[in-house]
């Protein structure tokens, strides 16, 4: 994506946000912006003061990305069961952060997984867990611990991923924040 297609994406996020919280509705937007309009999966994170604040995606692209993010925005803010709901107070103090998805590819051996690159998606049975690319680089995981936190994010027993009914996709994310595109400009 473009600079100014992450821009305006972050600037979207946050005025639904605040309009949502201002009077329980979403601001209608247009965009002739192509990247805006592609069916993508994306997640959003909100962080206040360096900590999560809320997280929350969706992993298929059933419409179009902005759209997506309106929707993610307001559940990472409202329905992330880890934390209480933002208020209108916090909503300047936020910081926003934007994962696009590429779509998901089954791997078969798990040296094909890079650490810092990709992100895994984990699913055996009815368990199924997500953690995207940069939490394992935040943490310093090597590919075994990201796949054993993957696990436990499914809640599944860390060695699951050696399990063979247990599948392993990757994926790849565009990661941008407030602070990244800023410092851009």
């Amino acid at each position: 994506m473009l600079d100014t297609e992450k821009a305006e994406l972050l600037k979207l996020a946050r005025t639904t946000l605040a309009t949502h919280l201002k009077n329980g509705t979403i601001p209608p937007y247009q965009t002739t912006l192509d990247a805006l309009l592609e069916q993508k999966g994306a997640f959003v994170s909100l962080h206040e003061r360096g900590e999560l604040r809320g997280c929350i995606g969706q992993l298929v692209g059933d419409r179009e990305l902005y759209k997506i993010v309106q929707h993610c925005v307001l559940s990472a803010a409202l329905e992330d069961p880890r934390f209480v709901s933002v208020t209108r107070d916090e909503v300047d103090s936020l910081s926003i952060e934007i994962s696009v998805l590429t779509p998901f590819r089954r791997i078969n051996d798990i040296n094909e997984i890079e650490v810092g690159k990709h992100g895994l998606y984990i699913v055996r049975g009815g368990y199924r867990g997500l953690l995207l690319p940069q939490v394992a680089t935040e943490y310093n995981w090597d590919r075994i611990r990201f796949l054993e936190h993957t696990c436990i994010k499914s809640g599944l027993p860390n060695s699951a991923w050696q399990d063979p009914q247990t599948v392993i996709y990757t994926f790849e994310a565009e990661v941008f924040s407030d602070e990244s595109v800023r410092a851009q400009e």
